[in-house]
Formats: C-alpha cells, sequence, structure tokens
C-alpha cells in the first residue's frame, strides 16, 4: 500500500519548525525584573494620578472654590512630573527589557504627553480666569484629564498583571515539567 502525501503537507514541517524556533528566540529575552518592579511602581503612580484626575473631574458638579481647583490642578501635576520622571528611568532601563516590557514603556509615553497638555491647559485657565471654571471648556479639559489618567493607569495595570500571570504560568510549568520551547 503506497499512499501519496499530498505536496502541502511535506512542506509543513519546514514552517512549523521554522515558526517553532522564532518564538522560541522571543522567548529568549527574559523578562528584566528591574523594569518589572519598574513597571509596578508606575501602576501605583498612574493609579494614584487617575484618582486625584477623577475628583477633580467631580468638581464641576460641585460648587468648589477656584482654590481647591488650584490646589487640585497642583497635586496632578506633581504626578504628571513624577511619573514623566519615571518614564525617564524606564526608557533608560528599556535595552534591559523583554518585548513585552518595551512594548509597556512605549505604551506609557502618548497618555503622558496627553497629560502634561491637558493639565496645563486647566492651569493656564485657572491662573487667567479663575473665577470661570464652570465653562464647556473647562468642564472638557478636566474630564479629558480624568480620562487620560484613567486610560494609563489601565493600561500600565494590564501589562504589570500580564507579567506576573506570565512569570506564575512559568513557575507552574517549571513545577510540572513542561518542556521549553
Amino acid at each position: 500500500m503506497n499512499k501519496r502525501i499530498p505536496k502541502l503537507w511535506m512542506g509543513t514541517p519546514a514552517i512549523l519548525l521554522a515558526g517553532w524556533a522564532g518564538a522560541a528566540n522571543a522567548a529568549a529575552v527574559p523578562d528584566s525584573e528591574h523594569v518589572a518592579k519598574l513597571l509596578s511602581e508606575a501602576k501605583t503612580m498612574a493609579f494614584q494620578l487617575k484618582e486625584d484626575a477623577v475628583a477633580m473631574e467631580a468638581f464641576t458638579r460641585m460648587n468648589v472654590s477656584w482654590e481647591s481647583h488650584a490646589v487640585a490642578i497642583n497635586q496632578i501635576k506633581e504626578h504628571v512630573n513624577a511619573l514623566e520622571k519615571h518614564e525617564a528611568v524606564l526608557k533608560d532601563a528599556r535595552s534591559a527589557a523583554s518585548p513585552w516590557q518595551r512594548t509597556a514603556i512605549d505604551r506609557i509615553v502618548p497618555y503622558l504627553d496627553e497629560l502634561e497638555g491637558y493639565t496645563s491647559a486647566v492651569i493656564e485657565r485657572i491662573n487667567q480666569q479663575p473665577k470661570q471654571l464652570f465653562t464647556a471648556e473647562y468642564k472638557d479639559f478636566l474630564e479629558a484629564n480624568a480620562d487620560y489618567a484613567t486610560d494609563l493607569a489601565a493600561v500600565i495595570g494590564d501589562f504589570v498583571d500580564y507579567g506576573k500571570t506570565k512569570d506564575r504560568m512559568e513557575r507552574l510549568g517549571n513545577k510540572i515539567e513542561i518542556p521549553k520551547r
């Protein structure tokens, strides 16, 4: 009984092996514990920023003095500045990061850029027109700040959770002796 093997199948093992080798090479770059720690710290900082930005956005639905707005936005500005400094440390550590950690670092930048812009706009509005803080434009600035802060905290949180889950899966795989790729 001579069965003929289709030609398509004959090339498949080489393709599968090439794909497997590529995946093994990508997996060969280990996660950086230092970068994981920095991302975890960034997560904590981003969640504090989010809480403050969301609280300030709620000021638009309350009768809050412009002085309270000024105190709140200065606190937010301090959080943004601290995160920007932390981002610089993350960028310095980027070369030691695994691919997913590099992606996390790269994704932080646009959120911080937007937050810095909206925070500056709020500060400018308070400085120029402290008695007119309930305009639609000002409310939009506060809402955008809260949205970007919320999104930044979620993105960093998701990456940190991914890293922890990936680490947990690798430890479990080692425990039950799953062969490495």
